[in-house]
């Protein structure tokens, strides 16, 4: 083993080091949705994204069984893919779908198992790695 190799053993204290960076603010809600909650956590280089929206506009629809792509919010600079847009999972406790996330940090819907109805929460989870 080399010596660089050997000063970067995996121990208790080094997993035990890492405090990630959290933060609650910064969402910003598309027109026909509001925002209840927001979650970011950065550990080193990977960021896990919470959303949790209300719909507020009128109902979506599927049209043919498919859902039109609809914006829903904007994470905070910072808390965005840095490399190319990612997959995100949603769901509102009937439908589930995906969305994307840009490196704008536009969220937009892009599929969903049924329609989403006013009123109706949707909670959107994203976990990816940034350079």
């Amino acid at each position: 083993m080399t010596a660089w190799l050997a000063g970067m053993r995996i121990t208790a204290a080094r997993l035990l080091a890492d405090t990630p960076t959290i933060t609650t603010s910064g969402l910003t809600a598309a027109a026909g949705f509001s925002a209840n909650d927001f979650r970011g956590a950065r550990s080193g280089n990977v960021i896990i994204l919470d959303m949790y929206l209300q719909r507020t506009g009128a109902n979506l629809t599927l049209v043919s069984g498919n859902l039109t792509d609809t914006d829903i919010c904007t994470v905070p600079a910072g808390w965005r893919p840095t490399h190319g847009t990612m997959n995100g999972d949603f769901d509102d406790g009937i439908a589930t779908g995906g969305f994307v996330i840009g490196t704008s940090g536009l969220c937009t819907l892009r599929s969903s198992t049924g329609d989403i109805l006013t009123n109706r929460n949707l909670r959107l989870h994203a976990t990816f790695i940034v350079d």
